[in-house]
């Protein structure tokens, strides 16, 4: 059912690096990747901003 993702809370994830929180309601829209972008959705090749780590190295947070 397509409306499940839509009713689906966004989640918070940290780089267990250095911090940096990537927000899937704010998305990172300087690294293209949209508002609403799903942690699912961000490219396995894509790193930290902060840090230059993976997408491996973080961690789902609530905040």
């Amino acid at each position: 059912m397509s409306g499940n993702e839509t009713k689906e809370r966004y989640q918070t994830w940290m780089c267990l690096i250095c911090g940096f929180i990537y927000d899937e309601a704010a998305g990172l829209p300087d690294e293209q990747l949209a508002p609403g972008t799903r942690w699912a959705d961000v490219p396995m090749n894509w790193a930290c901003p902060e840090c230059g780590a993976r997408k491996d190295d973080f961690d789902m947070v609530a905040l």
